[in-house]
């Protein structure tokens, strides 16, 4: 067994190789992206061929990088709206989970023009003029390459458990509106339906049920839709059988260990029959740990972590928050569970640019032969905090390191007998060659830097044959 050092003794092709990647790794580590996040030419969203992504009907891959901004079309002006969207297009941001009829008090309180989304209350009495400005900030994003991750409700307005209420949805009127809201947006290329709305189904399976019958009679079943569980979560609970339930969403939530999302998204990940899933509500930057401020705030590595470790365990795709965003925190506003910044003052957080440089390592490397593989950690895993992840793909591997620990490989895994190995660092999207060696045996490697809580590094294993760019590079 072979120590490697991070920057261990090098060929000269290695050396020009790192020369050039590391240079082009740190020109673009946080430059804006310059065109629009997705490509609707490719045509419609579709589930993969082999059940474990979305791709376009063309077959390109479709990385689902989320944000969270349930009470956009409720709080936000049409300004406010582009400046945020822009905001998260030049971010690499791929969807945007927003609500129609929002959690804070989304019926009664009008949105930034003084109009409700109802008349009375009734879910088959939309009111035109709020729909308006929906559809105003759906076509902007539309025009920013931008998908839009339409909740029809709240889950209070189903299920009232917590939050403002009223209940007004039955089966009857959930599948006109549902119908409405399809009818409405059958056109639009950037739709994405997301039903339930922080709710477990129980006891209301027939009015979602009903929600997304209505949504297909009006759009002709051409947008894929799924279900936002309560914390700790899957809507495969009550859904996965269903067939308008194209792929499974699930919430970690926002504690820090009760419900590591590698556990959740590993389960939903073996079921059958086979669907794509995500973690479509994890831990949010700049919130309190378990919802209590007095344990501390989620940072930038909390909000990596999640990713990483999703996204590896067999998840294909991934959406951030931050606390003070998703309820579009402004003055005036009460803050909900400590929120202590406006929205338009934390929309550069670290965490937020680390998921495109997430993104980036994702797209940089083979997308849909990619699969969960626990069996290339022969030494150094753990439990809890540091629990590494590690996943694979046509000629290469990548495994998640969270707290600088070493851990050793098992090689041979991959194609090729001989291996490049990389250091990705998710904090500044850059890369560094390691070394090249056979592609057999175990190797240990030592991440740089001490052993921390947020020194995390991803290691990636190349064939060597394939010369794929740089880690995180735009390539073949």
């Amino acid at each position: 067994m072979t120590r490697i050092a991070p920057f261990s003794k090098i060929n000269s092709r290695a050396i020009a190789v790192l020369a050039g990647c590391l240079f082009l790794s740190t020109a673009y580590a946080e430059t804006p992206r310059s065109g629009p996040s997705v490509d609707f030419s490719h045509g419609p969203l579709k589930v993969s061929e082999n059940r474990r992504f979305i791709v376009h009907e063309d077959g390109t891959p479709f990385f689902y990088l989320g944000d969270t901004a349930w009470e956009l079309f409720h709080r936000l002006t049409r300004e406010e709206a582009e400046r945020y969207l822009e905001n998260r297009r030049q971010k690499g941001f791929t969807v945007i989970q927003a609500v129609v009829l929002a959690e804070l008090d989304g019926l009664e309180t009008p949105n930034a023009y003084g109009d409700k989304p109802l008349l009375n209350n009734n879910p088959a009495q939309p009111n035109e003029a709020y729909f308006k400005h929906v559809d105003f900030i759906v076509n902007k994003a539309k025009e920013k390459g931008i998908f839009i991750g339409m909740l029809p409700t709240w889950g209070d307005k189903v299920t009232k458990a917590w939050g403002k209420g009223p209940v007004v949805f039955n089966p009857e009127n959930a599948r006109i509106y549902g119908r409405f809201l399809g009818q409405r947006y059958r056109t639009q290329p950037n739709i994405i339906w997301i039903l339930g709305g922080d709710r477990v189904a129980d006891g209301a399976e027939e009015i979602w049920r009903a929600m997304a019958q209505g949504i297909q009679e009006g759009d002709g079943g051409i947008h894929l839709i799924t279900y936002h569980p309560q914390g700790g979560q899957s809507s495969s609970k009550w859904f996965h059988e269903d067939e308008w339930l194209a792929f499974n969403m699930l919430q970690s939530g926002h504690d820090r260990f009760d419900n590591p999302n590698y556990r959740m998204i590993t389960a939903d990940y073996n079921r059958e029959p086979v669907k794509p899933c995500f973690d479509g509500e994890p831990r949010y930057e700049d919130h309190p740990v378990n919802w209590k401020a007095e344990n501390g705030w989620f940072n930038d590595f909390d909000v990596r972590q999640a990713a990483y470790w999703a996204l590896f365990a067999g998840a294909f795709g991934h959406t951030y928050g931050c606390h003070d965003i998703w309820q579009m925190m402004a003055p005036g506003r009460a803050p909900i569970s400590s929120a202590r910044n406006n929205w338009y003052d934390v929309l550069d957080l670290p965490g937020a640019w680390d998921m495109m440089h997430v993104r980036h390592l994702m797209e940089s490397r083979p997308f849909l032969s990619r699969v969960p593989d626990q069996s290339l950690i022969a030494e150094g895993q753990s439990e809890g905090a540091g629990h590494v992840q590690a996943t694979r793909g046509d000629g290469y591997a990548f495994v998640y390191i969270p707290a600088g620990t070493p851990v050793t490989v098992q090689l041979g895994k991959i194609s090729g007998g001989k291996v490049m190995a990389w250091w990705y660092d998710p904090r500044k999207g850059t890369a560094s060659l390691i070394d090249s060696f056979a592609d057999s045996g175990t190797r240990r490697f030592d991440p740089p830097g001490p052993e921390k809580r947020g020194n995390d590094w991803v290691l990636v294993l190349d064939d060597a044959s394939q010369n794929f760019p740089a880690p995180g590079q735009a390539g073949k």
